[in-house]
């Protein structure tokens, strides 16, 4: 079984380690929180108080988006395997944030991760939380509309 469950070499193969100069490309936080309130069934609060956005599917948690800090910051989980090269390549990413840092990884929206990677990986985040669902749960997020 492959431990990589996002391929990140294709982004590697197709140049992106070059960091982003042009601002209008670069993903901003609102961007980032329309995208991931866009997955089904996911829902945004703020259980750790006004300082972080927490994105949940089903009540489990799959992305935190920072309110504060500037550049802003999200947390998503990711297979440890794809953690250990994303933080090994880019300077923004670094071991989650307050989260276990063999899943989790943290990301500063600085732009030196191109839009497509961060949406990527934001749903990525998204589907590992779905698979650990249980089933009924799975069952009840695939008649949600």
């Amino acid at each position: 079984m492959a431990l990589f469950c996002f391929p990140v070499s294709r982004f590697f193969q197709a140049g992106y380690r070059v960091k982003q100069t042009n601002r209008e490309s670069e993903m901003d936080k609102k961007t980032l929180e329309k995208t991931l309130s866009k997955l089904k069934g996911a829902k945004g609060s703020c259980p750790f108080g006004p300082e972080a956005l927490v994105f949940k599917v089903m009540g489990k948690m799959f992305a935190l988006v920072s309110q504060k800090d500037e550049p802003p910051r999200v947390t998503l989980k990711c297979a440890p395997a794809d953690g250990e090269l994303l933080v090994s390549q880019y300077e923004s990413v670094t071991p989650g944030y307050y989260m276990n840092k063999k899943h989790w990884i943290t990301i500063t929206l600085d732009g030196e991760l191109p839009d497509e990677m961060l949406t990527e990986l934001a749903r990525r985040s998204y589907e590992l939380v779905v698979r650990k669902l249980t089933k009924v749960d799975r069952n009840s997020l695939e008649q949600e509309t």
